[in-house]
């Protein structure tokens, strides 16, 4: 029995062509990663984490000109 594994492609992009801002939340969660000592996805994990924690406070709690993300 053979198995197959998927093969990702990855498309050519240059740095030109990727927003400023990706490229500094990738550099960012390569930072965390190294801190925490562990791998992008659980840094993404925990970025996702704290978002639904941030979202779920109500409106009423957000000092003024610190509103919602």
């Amino acid at each position: 029995m053979r198995r197959y594994r998927k093969q990702i492609v990855k498309q050519s992009i240059s740095r030109d062509q990727i927003p400023t801002r990706v490229l500094e939340l990738q550099a960012a969660k390569e930072i965390l990663a190294e801190i925490f000592s562990t791998n992008i996805s659980d840094v993404e994990e925990m970025i996702q984490m704290r978002r639904e924690k941030l979202e779920s406070y109500p409106e009423g709690l957000w000092a003024d000109g610190w509103g919602r993300v």
